[in-house]
């Protein structure tokens, strides 16, 4: 008799958890069917029908104007997200076993630049990147996402390397190592979940980021999510071209968590309870 009730309310809850899966997913559903119509089948009235056929022109025209800035986007996202990454490895391996006198102050520093609002460093910000001569280039999108994703990186690496026994550090001391031998023989070694999970999420941030695309960036250099909303038009929008851009947009970040995912969601896991 007690198994009844337990066993209707799990019925109740995964059909609460269906029922809102389809709701999450029913913009989805209309950027692919729509993607995929003509532009004479778009319309508000016959956004939820099926396109007549496929059609892949929206694909193509998309294509044809986002492909040198998907080219951008992938110049930028992939050194910036591996710079940082190993930035905030050594910061993570340097503020946990090796201390020194200030190390718990300068960790606090270097986080609290996790709350500091784009808006309100972007003109210092623009100023010193022309000073340096990258104002309108790749590498200044580089430079500004490696040292904006630092304090990130550096938690979550710092938070991994707290559960690597000390041990290990110190035999490898005893046993003559220095601070890099002993961080590229023992700890980069024991460092590839976490370097998975730093790496999707960098990437993901970078690449779907906007703000310092659209401001450090002219109008050749833009990274595709600045270059997506160019689709829309000044007069027509073709929704079926814009659609259709936003799902090659999505491409490369939905690759890389279904490539990846589930080594993304073990290592968070293991970052939650190592802390």
């Amino acid at each position: 008799m007690l198994k009844t009730p337990s066993r209707l309310s799990s019925l109740m809850v995964y059909a609460a958890l269906i029922l809102l899966s389809l709701l999450f997913l029913m913009p989805f559903y209309v950027l692919i069917v729509t993607s995929f119509k003509s532009f004479d089948e778009v319309s508000v009235m016959t956004m939820w029908h099926l396109p007549e056929s496929l059609n892949w022109s929206s694909f193509a025209a998309a294509f044809e104007k986002l492909g040198k800035n998907f080219w951008n986007s992938l110049l930028m996202v992939v050194p910036a997200t591996v710079i940082s990454a190993l930035l905030g490895s050594l910061n993570g391996y340097a503020l946990t076993k090796w201390k020194f006198r200030g190390s718990e102050v300068l960790f606090n520093i270097l986080l609290f630049g996790m709350f500091i609002p784009y808006q309100s460093i972007l003109i210092p910000l623009i100023n010193t990147i022309r000073a340096l001569g990258l104002y309108n280039t790749i590498p200044g999108l580089v430079l500004v996402h490696a040292i904006y994703g630092l304090p990130m990186t550096t938690l979550m690496f710092r938070n991994f390397y707290v559960s690597i026994p000390q041990a290990m550090i110190e035999a490898a001391q005893v046993d003559g190592s220095g601070f890099f031998r002993t961080y590229t023989k023992v700890v980069l070694p024991v460092s590839i979940t976490s370097f998975v999970v730093v790496g999707i999420w960098q990437f993901t941030n970078i690449y779907n980021e906007f703000l310092f695309a659209i401001t450090i960036t002219g109008f050749d250099k833009y990274p595709v999510m600045v270059a997506l909303q160019n689709l829309a038009g000044s007069q027509v929008v073709e929704w079926n071209v814009q659609m259709a851009g936003a799902l090659l947009a999505a491409v490369p970040t939905m690759f890389i968590y279904i490539v990846a995912g589930r080594y993304f969601i073990r290592g968070m896991l293991a970052g939650s309870v190592k802390g």
